[in-house]
């Protein structure tokens, strides 16, 4: 291979796979009679396309120059590294081209058509038995990142290429290429709408051995032809698209051979029964999957609904029970999300389930006709690189590093290499400091186990090791989880391995006052401290911490607690004088909290007592003005035809309580969950100075959110959406953690349908639900807002009292609307109710007599016939 440098630096890429296209100036002179002003023209057209040549290649060189300043202050910017390849690429600055990519591959994936071009431009500058091992080596390097059938194609044309051993169809070169064809069988010969590729590369090259072996050699021949035809019973028996061809072109190499086969239909007619039946079946498979893959290959389809249709896929894979195949989609999802990490969490979940189940046979397909047997070593392996691209294309999750450990230990690694995958994890920005937590306790775990259950203890593992990573641990994680339970958990596990383990117990006592003096407030410590000596039998130890700490201040009843823990240790493990001493320290420390809470209670009593007698106050005052507001009936005599009837004021009272009640649930409902609200666009009100709530109206409604979830979580979680404004988290007011709810606002509606189409799936260990948020409020005939479903799912979860309360209070006032006598009071002390307000249940309109009398007012004339005697 000649170098072709000027492919990378002069040819644009468009043309770079074709032809350049060179003027022939013989053939075509200039016109013999010269002009100067065509000379002039010339030479300044000249001029000009060097001018901007020269303007490109300043161009060019000021955005490298900006590019490599942006890659020094962040290194871990994708984009960037992409963008600064593209410029190298296009400048031909081979050697800066090689570094970068391999300064990107170092933090990053590469996509396979980066591997591709990669491969290709070392191709075409490339000469040299090395050359040709560093372009495999890349190759090697891209297959094993993503599944892809045209890199697989490209790597197995190289070698046939320009190799000399395959190319001349030497022994070892044919053992070589034999080899590599099974690998990308294996890695993706089952993939259903381009797996057939890799099998008419591996066909065509046995037929070209097939035509170089000698006519008299008949031995050698029949032998060659058992073994394409092998390839072609072991396709026909894979579920492929374009299956029908296969089987043609197999029919008609058949012929070739002397069978009498009609090549002409797709009949099975000639055909041995075991191919015929395994191709059948492998055609129903492959008829059961078309509309899968139609689904999966669909252009018009969004990136979360795509992914949707994968996890369809999927389950359905997995249904059908066979390892290889569900390995196979996995890889081919990852491909085209590689940085979900929901699908890295669950590929990895899938492996480590399997091979317990298939420790030793790893990919079992009978309709392929080949089984592939593993060892426990090989399968380790496997998953061993699935672990190792996940953390790599998502290394800001915890759980996969600490999965990744794991898989490490279970595999037999070497300490230096668990130890070097550890190291990277740290470096990485997680979340939460939990997860540094448990990657630390996740190692600590590993070489407890190595120490002290391996047959074979390598000699660099020792306790001291150990020692040294709970060291690290409380550095790292001491001042930023202070006073918290999984603090507290690091230290009793190091405290205990240097007992057991260490049997030092000065270092196990010097654990725990270590821990007390970062988080000597918390009770829990010391109770743990005490716990250990007594476990240990230390009576004494655990009797001189109890007199440490009865007089310290705790939150809560901790002071009493520890107090009443004293005197119940010194009953059980003490003596009679060390009983009495305990009750001598105890006694007045007890009297001497009981007084601060007695003080601390007197001084809340005035202001609650002044609050009851305000309230008591106001009770009253609100009952005489209510009774002096309600006009009692009078009898039908006494009142008089035409008189207006004022509306009673008890009615408008009781609509403004109801308004008042409804705006400050809102206000209060709105105070709690804003916590990441933009700061640019307040949405005004229509009263000037009033800020309005929420509209909703591009909003997903989340539920069952994992409680230790952050708004990184849930933006990482929509990052393949996109189009996420704000996020709004649910609190409670009083404790301020999480209620497992969420608002998520989009830009547009785009977003947010496929926002709802992630709808059920696993988030955080979770399965999520999803649905659009209905800002829509529906309004009765009167005027007043109904509740919303915002309204109903918050008295779901966990608002049921307000919610409820708010409707009672809007239903009462609506039907405070009509006349006094159709109010409910809905409850049950009801005695000092205004008479027009009825009890729940009672009729809201007095029955008619069955005499049917008119409530019309009598006459005077009529009162007087009534009392005067008939004669």
């Amino acid at each position: 291979m000649e170098p072709k440098e000027e492919t990378l630096a002069t040819i644009p890429e468009e043309e770079e796979d074709g032809d350049t296209v060179i003027p022939d100036v013989e053939n075509n002179p200039k016109p013999t009679t010269k002009d100067n002003s065509s000379d002039s023209s010339d030479a300044s057209d000249s001029d000009s396309d060097s001018d901007s040549e020269s303007e490109d290649e300043a161009k060019q060189s000021m955005e490298l120059q900006t590019l490599q300043y942006q890659l020094s202050n962040e290194p871990s910017n994708y984009d960037t590294h992409v963008q600064y390849i593209k410029v190298l690429r296009k400048m031909g600055e081979i050697e800066k081209l090689r570094q970068a990519r391999e300064a990107m591959n170092e933090i990053f994936p590469l996509t396979p058509a980066m591997w591709r071009e990669w491969a290709r431009d070392e191709t075409s500058i490339s000469t040299g038995p090395e050359a040709l091992l560093g372009v495999e080596k890349i190759y090697e390097r891209g297959v094993s990142d993503y599944l892809s059938v045209p890199l697989w194609c490209d790597y197995l044309k190289f070698v046939q290429e320009y190799d000399p051993s395959i190319r001349e169809f030497l022994p070892d070169g044919i053992s070589k290429a034999r080899n590599l064809f099974e690998r990308a069988v294996t890695a993706a010969g089952l993939h259903v709408s381009e797996g057939s590729k890799i099998w008419e590369l591996y066909r065509e090259f046995e037929l070209d051995i097939f035509c170089r072996i000698d006519e008299t050699n008949l031995k050698e021949k029949e032998k060659q032809v058992q073994r394409i035809r092998s390839i072609f019973h072991r396709q026909l028996s894979v579920p492929l698209a374009n299956s029908s061809a296969t089987l043609l072109a197999y029919k008609s190499w058949e012929v070739e051979q002397g069978a009498v086969l009609d090549v002409e239909s797709s009949n099975l007619d000639g055909i041995s029964s075991n191919v015929a039946l395994a191709y059948q079946k492998a055609l129903e498979m492959c008829n059961a999957r078309a509309h899968l893959e139609e689904q999966i290959s669909r252009q018009d389809l969004s990136d979360s609904e795509k992914f949707q249709q994968y996890m369809i896929y999927l389950k359905y894979e997995q249904s059908s029970g066979d390892p290889g195949r569900v390995q196979l989609l996995y890889e081919r999802a990852i491909t085209d999300f590689p940085v979900s990490s929901d699908l890295w969490l669950d590929y990895t979940q899938y492996l480590d389930k399997t091979l317990k189940v298939y420790p030793s046979i790893f990919y079992f397909n009978s309709s392929v006709g080949f089984i592939l047997i593993h060892s426990p070593l090989q399968v380790g392996n496997v998953v061993r690189d699935v672990y190792s691209r996940a953390t790599k294309n998502c290394p800001w999750v915890g759980e996969l590093w600490v999965r990744s450990l794991l898989s490490l230990e279970r595999s037999r690694a070497s300490e230096e290499e668990i130890s070097t995958v550890f190291e990277k994890s740290l470096l990485c920005a997680f979340s939460t400091f939990e997860e540094y937590l448990d990657l630390f306790l996740t190692r600590i775990d590993g070489l407890r186990r190595r120490i002290l259950f391996s047959g074979e203890v390598e000699g660099v593992l020792d306790y001291s090791l150990i020692r040294e990573t709970f060291q690290r641990a409380s550095d790292y994680l001491s001042e930023q989880m202070k006073n918290t339970d999984g603090l507290l958990r690091l230290y009793a596990y190091w405290a205990h391995l240097e007992q057991s383990m260490g049997k030092d117990m000065v270092s196990a006592r010097g654990v725990w006052e270590r821990l007390l003096k970062i988080s000597g407030a918390m009770l829990e410590a010391w109770q743990s401290y005490i716990s250990m000596e007594i476990e240990l039998d230390h009576i004494n130890e655990a009797r001189s911490i109890y007199k440490r700490c009865y007089s310290k201040r705790f939150t809560g009843t901790g002071s009493e607690d520890i107090c009443h823990a004293w005197l119940r240790f010194e009953r059980e493990y003490g003596t009679l004088e060390d009983f009495d001493h305990s009750v001598q320290k105890v006694t007045p420390r007890l009297e001497e909290l009981r007084l601060f809470r007695s003080q601390q209670e007197s001084k809340s009593l005035p202001e609650s007592a002044d609050q009851k007698e305000h309230s008591v106050k106001k009770t009253g005052r609100e009952k005489r003005k209510s009774d002096s507001n309600i006009s009692y009936e009078q009898s039908p005599a006494k009142r008089q035809k035409h008189a207006p009837q004022k509306p009673k004021k008890v009615h408008d009272k009781e609509k403004r309580q109801v308004q008042n009640l409804a705006e400050e649930n809102e206000g209060r409902e709105t105070k709690q969950t804003v916590e990441e609200q933009p700061k640019k666009q307040p949405i005004k009100d229509a009263v000037p100075g009033r800020t309005k709530g929420f509209t909703d109206e591009c909003t997903a409604f989340l539920s069952n959110i994992n409680l230790k979830a952050t708004y990184e979580d849930l933006r990482r979680f929509f990052s393949d959406v996109g189009g996420v404004s704000s996020i709004r988290i649910l609190h409670d007011k009083f404790t301020g953690k999480s209620r497992g709810l969420a608002y998520v606002d989009f830009i547009d509606d785009e977003h947010l349908a496929a926002a709802v189409a992630k709808n059920k799936q696993m988030f955080l260990g979770k399965k999520l639900s999803i649905a659009r948020s209905n800002p829509k409020q529906r309004k009765d005939s009167s005027g007043e807002r109904a509740p919303t479903e915002h309204a109903q799912s918050h008295q779901q979860t966990g608002n049921a009292g307000t919610s409820a309360s708010k409707e009672s209070s809007i239903e009462t006032s609506k039907q405070s609307r009509g006349r006094g006598d159709s109010v409910q009071l809905k409850g049950k002390n009801t005695f000092a109710v205004p008479r027009n307000v009825r009890p729940l249940g009672f009729p809201a309109i007095k029955p008619k007599t069955e005499e049917g009398e008119d409530l019309k007012p009598k006459s005077n004339d009529e009162f007087r016939k009534m009392f005067i005697k008939k004669d």
